[in-house]
């Protein structure tokens, strides 16, 4: 059951329905429609810089750990701090954007995260570089949300809202690959330390364009912050993220694995608990309860398992196997980020408005399942062409499933509410990413270990052998959860028809219609 007030106007879809509408607001001028466009350039730089940075410094750790001196075992928090960081402070992150105002929270976001990247690329000890990494989570977690709702109160025609969200779901399908290919060629090319002052750089032109192209527009300050709440749900995904990040080192039998996951549980129990209860909820749950709306935040979350899992095993197997040097490794993800971005445009501008989520979101899942089993044929003189095909099914895939469930997770939602529904966004994303990548490596180290205990004395060509095996398990698991991902989403996404009964009986109860694709 979903409980929407709807502020937002959205234009009556009189194509589709003969009910009485309201009347609807005069069209924007020349001007502030392109003034719009400029503010989704903004934002998606932001976007993008946030994105990129979740893998951008995979490719310049050996780099950094010849330059630094940490050990094998130090070095997967270079990732896990800024995953933690991330991961468990989006809802407050949101929540500020809403109290006090999405351009402030923006701006504050951006300045952050250049410092915080900044004293990274300074850094001369392996612990400032942590604590950098930790702090550009942190700033991370203010601006992700902040963007995303920038975006969702900008644009409010359907057409124009399609578009922008579909560049945006780009954005955000090939941020990774973008951050492979961008880090290959700063850490050959000048030093692995640029891969983090780059964002410097990024940071300045967004925070430019956004003091001059970002209203003015106040946050509801007047209201309180559920201190207790935020404290629940960010401790809640802090410990969810950490013992997902401890699976592999440590193993799932582990008390510092499974312990943090068992906490999260009562963590996030007792939020959610919170959350029917508090005068002002950090996430109103109208804002996860609606039908469409969960099952986005479910699709962004199982795509972004997906994401994170082909860019961890195909970075490996291109540089271990193929020999690949870092530039060339982020070059051969190229195809992938041109087929996100086509696919994203045609599925946005054509086939959404068209079929609808309900059926594009179940195909991109299917088109990741089939690209994963691709992988699993490929062995230890497949050439790259034999990858090629996987990559462009894969861009192919994220492209129907991002741009779609991004519009409908925000789309709908009362303007004080932008924030948390846009931090659910990133949380979904986020913590995906984590459970993914912790999950397909524990899986895959078993294998690995497996294969090498039953083939006799450990060799070079065991050796070589079980780590493709070992690759070849990630690719079929991650098969099967997008296999779930598409049942799922086929059985969440209400239809097109039922959509429009939706929205016809909200016109004829004199509310505002929800239009959503």
């Amino acid at each position: 059951m979903s409980a929407e007030t709807v502020t937002v106007p959205e234009p009556p879809d009189t194509s589709r329905s003969s009910a009485p509408t309201p009347a609807v607001a005069s069209a924007p001028s020349p001007e502030a429609g392109r003034r719009r466009w400029f503010v989704l350039a903004t934002v998606a730089l932001a976007q993008l810089m946030v994105v990129l940075d979740a893998t951008i410094v995979n490719i310049a750790m050996p780099s950094a750990q010849r330059a630094l001196g940490f050990t094998d075992n130090d070095r997967q928090w270079i990732v896990t701090a800024y995953s933690l960081a991330f991961g468990s402070l989006l809802l407050l992150g949101g929540r500020l954007s809403d109290l006090f105002g999405r351009r402030r929270m923006f701006l504050i976001g951006l300045v952050g995260f250049a410092v915080a990247s900044a004293l990274g690329g300074a850094a001369r000890t392996f612990e400032l570089l942590v604590a950098a990494r930790a702090l550009q989570g942190a700033f991370g977690a203010v601006l992700a949300p902040s963007a995303l709702s920038v975006l969702t109160t900008t644009f409010f025609d359907p057409k124009e809202r399609a578009r922008a969200f579909g560049v945006f779901g780009a954005i955000a399908g090939m941020g990774g690959a973008i951050g492979l290919l961008l880090g290959g060629y700063l850490t050959e090319n000048v030093s692995w330390r640029w891969n983090l002052y780059v964002n410097v750089l990024i940071a300045v032109i967004a925070v430019v364009a956004g003091l001059v192209l970002l209203p003015r527009t106040g946050g509801t300050a007047k209201h309180r912050l559920d201190i207790i709440g935020v404290a629940l749900g960010s401790a809640g995904l802090f410990a969810l993220v950490f013992g997902f990040s401890q699976a592999e080192p440590k193993g799932w039998d582990a008390p510092l694995t499974w312990a943090p996951l068992a906490a999260s549980v009562l963590l996030l129990g007792a939020f959610a608990w919170r959350q029917r209860t508090a005068a002002n909820p950090a996430l109103p749950l109208e804002v996860i309860l609606d039908r469409d709306r969960g099952a986005s935040f479910l699709s962004i979350l199982v795509a972004g398992s997906g994401m994170f899992g082909v860019f961890l095993f195909l970075t490996y197997y291109l540089q271990a196997t193929l020999h690949f040097t870092p530039m060339r490794t982020g070059l051969a993800f190229l195809p992938m980020v041109v087929a996100i971005i086509v696919t994203s445009q045609v599925q946005s501008n054509v086939l959404l408005p068209r079929f609808g989520a309900k059926a594009l979101v179940p195909l991109g899942m299917m088109l990741g399942a089939v690209a994963m089993a691709w992988f699993t044929t490929l062995g230890a003189t497949s050439s790259y062409w034999q990858v090629l095909p996987g990559l462009v099914v894969m861009g192919a895939g994220m492209a129907s499933i991002m741009p779609a469930s991004f519009q409908l997770a925000t789309l709908g939602v009362d303007q004080r509410l932008a924030g948390a529904a846009s931090a659910m966004v990133s949380t979904s994303q986020q913590v995906g990413g984590a459970i993914g990548t912790a999950l397909l490596n524990t899986l895959a180290a078993t294998a690995a270990s497996h294969y090498a205990t039953a083939h006799g004395p450990v060799s070079p060509g065991v050796l070589g052998a079980a780590t493709l095996h070992s690759f070849t398990t990630a690719y079929t698991w991650s098969a099967g959860i997008f296999l779930l991902g598409a049942v799922l989403s086929a059985m969440l996404f209400r239809s097109r028809a039922a959509r429009e009964i939706r929205v016809a009986e909200r016109v004829a109860l004199g509310a505002e219609p929800v239009l959503a694709h």
